[in-house]
């Protein structure tokens, strides 16, 4: 971006740059080399509120509290990196909003003035859609850096109309990521479809895609609209893709391909405008190698691959997500987890992740006695395991800690060991294991090590 622009910073009201700001369709503020802030849009205003300039107005000061730039507070500084290459920065931060903190995902973009000096830069700011940094009324909860890392590449994709595949463990909130992609996108005001793949029938599947014309077969008594057809000018979220029968992916692969439909019992030719989100917790590329799913179709889903982590992964993150998650069940009342609650809570190991942790907690609101859930009702729920699996320590995953599991190994080594099977299965290509893997292919190799430089 190339503008013409003062070199005084007291004369950039009479700037072309302050009225720019305008133009951008998110908040934006102008920002100085020095880190303080010169403009705002009424976007902006909108969404962060009123900055004092007779006070500090210093961006790391206004958006994170800090007092010093983000890069000498343990973060990543986007004005830093922007400075110091001369191009676009992007980044994911927590910010302070009036509504406490948020996820953002921050672009900064560098302005030079004639004699090409670089004079100022524009912050966009990108909130991420039902994410939040703290316990509120969001529905997606966290700080770790496995949770950042996922919801940077939410954030990315979801403003773009790239089709995009989900892959995580059962319980690690692949539907409301799903719905952030949505609400990010120019889609957001036109419906989010979801269809549940797993358990239907061809006959039923393809019903509930398409849609059917009266007659079509028994019971149909009266013409009923697919979801395809719902979903025009928005999402359409196939949960549990894996699922869809082999005769089924390939009416799929044909919509997916042509954008065009035929109702059951119908020989009309219909059109559909949407954007594909699908979401599995199977491995849809041993799926391809053992012939159960198409590789055609593989290719077409799996454009823009996130993965979710499991929340073993982000164990830093039960803390806050025990309390959200009390504060959207406990209606009125009040409940605190004490410490030694929220420590038992980080010990266990859950299969079922986020749901299991719902699932526990949801517990801990009958068998306390006050609104204080201590270690105690949490051991008390932990041992109601018995009643589902007959015998203590077994079945559940409840029941066991990270320490208490034969074999158990550090997080580093189980992804180690994660990232080096998947390019067994992918021949050697480690792209393609990137890929699967959600991650880039730098990250690959950083994550492997010494191993990475082994030969394939």
């Amino acid at each position: 971006m190339n503008l013409i622009a003062s070199n005084s910073l007291s004369s950039y009201k009479s700037s072309p740059l302050k009225a720019m700001l305008e133009g951008y369709d998110c908040p934006a503020i102008l920002v100085s080399a020095d880190y303080e802030i010169l403009a705002t849009n009424n976007r902006y205003r909108e969404a962060f509120g009123e900055i004092d300039f007779s006070q500090t107005n210093h961006c790391y000061v206004i958006s994170h509290g800090y007092k010093v730039p983000c890069d000498q507070a343990g973060e990543d500084c986007p004005l830093g990196a922007a400075k110091k290459s001369g191009h676009k920065a992007r980044v994911l931060h927590i910010h302070q909003t009036p509504k406490g903190q948020e996820h953002v995902d921050v672009e900064m973009l560098p302005i030079f003035d004639d004699e090409g000096e670089l004079s100022f830069f524009v912050e966009l700011l990108h909130p991420v859609p039902l994410a939040s940094g703290n316990v509120r009324d969001q529905e997606m909860v966290g700080e770790s850096e496995a949770f950042k890392q996922m919801l940077s590449k939410v954030s990315r994709v979801g403003r773009t109309d790239a089709s995009v595949l989900l892959l995580g463990e059962s319980g690690t909130g692949k539907e409301l990521a799903a719905r952030a992609i949505h609400m990010a996108s120019s889609r957001k005001d036109k419906p989010l479809v979801t269809l549940e793949c797993a358990g239907l029938s061809d006959s039923l599947f393809e019903s509930e895609l398409f849609g059917h014309v009266k007659g079509a077969f028994t019971g149909a008594h009266s013409n009923k609209s697919g979801l395809v057809e719902l979903a025009d000018g928005g999402t359409l979220f196939l949960d549990e893709i894996g699922d869809i029968p082999p005769l089924m992916q390939v009416k799929l692969l044909r919509l997916l391909e042509t954008g065009t439909f035929r109702s059951v019992g119908s020989a009309e030719v219909r059109r559909s405008d949407f954007r594909l989100i699908c979401a599995t917790h199977k491995n849809l590329f041993q799926m391809v190698e053992e012939g159960s799913f198409r590789d055609d179709l593989f290719y077409r889903v799996n454009v823009f691959p996130i993965a979710m982590p499991a929340l073993q992964e982000r164990n830093s993150d039960i803390p806050l997500l025990a309390k959200a998650l009390l504060k959207k069940m406990s209606g009125e009342k009040h409940f605190r987890l004490t410490e030694s609650a929220i420590n038992r809570l980080q010990k266990i190991i859950y299969r079922g992740n986020i749901r299991e942790l719902r699932n526990l907690l949801s517990r801990a609101l009958v068998m306390a006695d006050t609104e204080i859930i201590n270690e105690d009702v949490i051991e008390l729920c932990i041992d109601q395991e018995v009643l589902v699996t007959g015998q203590a320590g077994t079945a559940s995953s409840s029941t066991k800690t990270i320490a208490e599991v034969p074999g158990s190994q550090d997080l580093k080594t189980q992804e180690k060991e994660h990232l080096l099977k998947l390019i067994a299965q992918c021949d050697g290509d480690k792209s393609m294991a990137a890929g699967l893997a959600g991650i880039s292919l730098r990250s690959l190799y950083r994550k492997l090590g010494p191993v990475s430089n082994q030969s394939s």
